[in-house]
């Protein structure tokens, strides 16, 4: 009783910086016990139930107000601080995971056969179960109010961020800014990255189907191969899109799967192709759309054919609020040092974070996860990945840092 008096009473000497530091380090091997539970635990998107039952018995040992059942198995809790209506930030983190089958052999390896957490949303969850332990230790002590947003289904169309948003996550109290994170295996633990601007790419999923008259190989003259339109089609679609596109930001049209299902001498009734667009503007966007219905099309019925597109439009661009950006790159310099932060390039991968983004003035950063020393290499989405775990104690604290300073400017 008498060290942890003297732990209390040199808390209320420090300075809030020092505070957050100090909370977070003195919690960070219970912050590393969630993320390991919750990594034993990996759902798929609005499927999440025990994820959700897990971080809602937290916020109830924490004592932090809560409502679930938000887009079926979201949470958002809430932490007033002394002025709660100066300003209102929301911290975010995602909690579904991917159907991969883990092969790395650890104890905390997934118990859910094909399902991983392979980017890394369980540590997303921890540190902003983190940050709202600390901030709860410290709610007295900073201006405005905190909202906490775990999310479902980020990996899967439409993606849960729409769907809070829809369920009116950013009112009640309105939301001035929302804080993401995300794990980035390039980058050094002890490090995050930060991106003004356009950040991440917007995603559209492509479905073709050539449908033609299938028959034996041998007499082409009976037939309207679907095969041989459809490499037509793919040919024509890359050079049109490579002739077209605008040379001041990157574009990718890529096909993954084709399928045609036939045999050696039998030519199919019909080609699905399945495909991605990735872009950084609206414009071009949708002129690509366009183009690959035209073309498709087009080249199917010159030779005999009939073609069905189906693009589904997927997350927009995802852009990171160049003055809130920049107040959270000062923030991380200040708390971490100049030389932890990193400016990071665009990527063409996507993220439902762009719908909070599109709605109010938002900041999506990297944290640094790499330990080649610990081995700790493997990309996102892949069957080794893993993370050097004091990233969370990174993640955790600098969030924590960055809502106090901005809900009381």
């Amino acid at each position: 009783m008498n060290l942890y008096f003297c732990f209390l009473n040199g808390i209320k000497k420090m300075s809030i910086k020092e505070k957050i530091h100090t909370l977070t380090a003195s919690y960070l091997q219970e912050f590393i016990s969630i993320r390991r539970y919750l990594h034993q635990i990996p759902e798929l998107g609005f499927e999440e139930f025990e994820t959700s039952k897990h971080i809602a018995s937290k916020l109830d040992e924490y004592g932090i107000s809560y409502k679930k059942g938000i887009a079926k198995t979201g949470i958002v809790a809430i932490i007033e601080g002394k002025n709660p209506e100066k300003k209102v930030i929301a911290l975010r983190a995602d909690m579904d995971a991917l159907c991969i089958t883990e092969t790395n052999n650890i104890s905390y390896k997934s118990k859910n056969e094909g399902v991983m957490h392979a980017c890394g949303h369980d540590v997303h969850i921890a540190c902003v179960l983190g940050a709202a332990k600390v901030l709860n230790k410290l709610k007295n002590e900073f201006e405005g109010t905190v909202k906490f947003f775990f999310q479902p289904s980020e990996e899967k169309f439409p993606g849960g961020a729409l769907a809070m948003i829809n369920e009116k996550v950013l009112e009640n109290p309105n939301v001035q800014h929302v804080i993401g994170l995300h794990t980035l295996p390039t980058l050094n633990v002890g490090k995050v990255g930060v991106k003004q601007g356009k950040y991440m790419a917007s995603t559209d999923e492509i479905f073709i189907k050539v449908i033609g008259q299938g028959g034996h190989a041998a007499t082409p003259e009976l037939n309207i191969d679907p095969i041989a339109i459809s490499s037509h089609i793919l040919v024509e679609l890359e050079k049109h899109f490579n002739k077209n596109k605008p040379q001041d930001y990157p574009s990718v049209l890529a096909f993954g799967k084709i399928l045609g299902n036939g045999k050696t001498n039998i030519i199919p009734d019909e080609v699905n192709i399945e495909g991605t667009l990735r872009t950084y503007n609206e414009e071009w966007r949708s002129q690509v759309h366009e183009f690959i219905v035209s073309l498709a099309s087009s080249i199917s019925a010159s030779k005999g054919g009939k073609c069905e597109v189906n693009i589904v439009k997927g997350y927009p661009v995802l852009f990171n609020n160049e003055k809130l950006t920049g107040i959270v790159n000062q923030l991380a310099t200040e708390y971490l040092g100049s030389n932890n932060v990193e400016n990071l390039e665009m990527r063409m991968t996507a993220e439902d974070f762009a719908y909070f983004a599109q709605k109010v003035p938002s900041c999506y950063f990297r944290l640094g996860i790499r330990n080649e020393e610990k081995g700790i290499t493997s990309n996102l989405h892949t069957s080794t990945f893993d993370v050097d775990e004091s990233c969370i104690n990174t993640g955790t604290a600098l969030m924590a840092w960055i809502a106090v300073n901005l809900a009381s400017i």
